[in-house]
C-alpha cells in the first residue's frame, strides 16, 4: 500500500534541497519555493540550525509544503530530525538502522544508494524509495540500466539534474528528483532576489507538470 506522502511525491516530482542557508534566508526561500509551486522541501542537517528551521517551516508551511530532513547520516540524527517534525528523512548513505527507525515511527526514509546491492538492501530494510546518488556522475544511462531489473523500487535521482535534463531523468524511470543549487541559486538568495527564485521554481514545476500531462 503506497502512503499518501509517496503518492504526493509521485505527483509533484520535485524535492528542493536547502543546504547552508541562514534561518532568515531559509524562511524566505521556503516562501519563494511555495509561491513557485514546489511542495517538497528538504533541509539538510549539515546546515547550522537545521532542526529549528524544520520545526519553524512545518509550523509555517505545514498545509502547503512537505518538510523533510536531508543528510541524515546516522540514528541519532534521525531521532533529532523526527523530533523536530521532519515528515521524511533523506540520506546520502544507507544506514539500515535509520531506515528501520523511520519505519517504526511511521516516517518515510529515502536513503542514498548507488549499486543494485545497496538499492535492494535499502528496500528490504523498509525504505519506500531510494535516492540514487550521485546522479550527476552516474548519468541517465545508469538509471535506465538499474531500473530495468529493479523497477519495483521507486528511485529519486539526485545530483546533476537541471531544467534541460529533468524530463529525461523522469522518463528514464525516476519517481522524483532532488534539486539543490540548480533550483535554489545561492547567488539569488544572497542578493535577496526571491522573486527570481520563485520564477525559477515555477519553471521547474511547469516543465515537470507539462511532461506529466503528455
Amino acid at each position: 500500500m503506497t502512503s499518501p506522502l509517496m503518492q504526493q511525491l509521485d505527483q509533484e516530482k520535485i524535492i528542493a534541497i536547502a543546504r547552508g542557508l541562514s534561518p532568515n534566508d531559509c524562511d524566505a526561500t521556503a516562501q519563494a519555493l511555495a509561491d513557485g509551486g514546489v511542495v517538497f522541501l528538504e533541509v539538510t542537517l549539515n546546515t547550522e540550525g537545521a532542526l529549528g528551521m524544520i520545526s519553524r517551516l512545518r509550523e509555517a508551511y505545514g498545509d502547503r509544503m512537505r518538510i523533510g530532513a536531508g543528510t541524515v547520516i546516522d540514528l541519532s540524527q534521525a531521532k533529532e530530525a523526527i523530533s523536530a517534525g521532519a515528515e521524511y528523512l533523506i540520506s546520502p548513505n544507507l544506514d539500515e538502522d535509520v531506515v528501520r527507525h523511520g519505519v517504526e515511527c511511521g516516517i518515510e526514509v529515502w536513503p542514498g544508494t548507488m549499486t543494485p546491492t545497496e538499492i535492494v538492501r535499502a528496500y528490504k530494510a523498509g525504505a519506500s524509495a531510494v535516492k540514487l546518488f550521485p546522479m550527476g556522475a552516474l548519468g541517465i544511462g545508469y538509471l535506465k540500466e538499474v531500473r530495468a531489473p529493479l523497477n519495483h523500487i521507486p528511485m529519486i535521482a539526485t545530483g546533476g539534474v537541471n531544467l534541460q535534463n529533468i524530463n529525461a531523468v523522469l522518463d528514464a524511470g525516476a519517481i522524483a528528483v532532488g534539486l539543490g543549487s540548480n533550483l535554489i541559486d545561492k547567488q539569488l538568495v544572497k542578493d535577496g532576489k526571491f522573486d527570481e527564485l520563485t520564477k525559477n521554481a515555477r519553471l521547474f514545476v511547469n516543465t515537470v507538470q507539462g511532461a506529466k500531462q503528455v
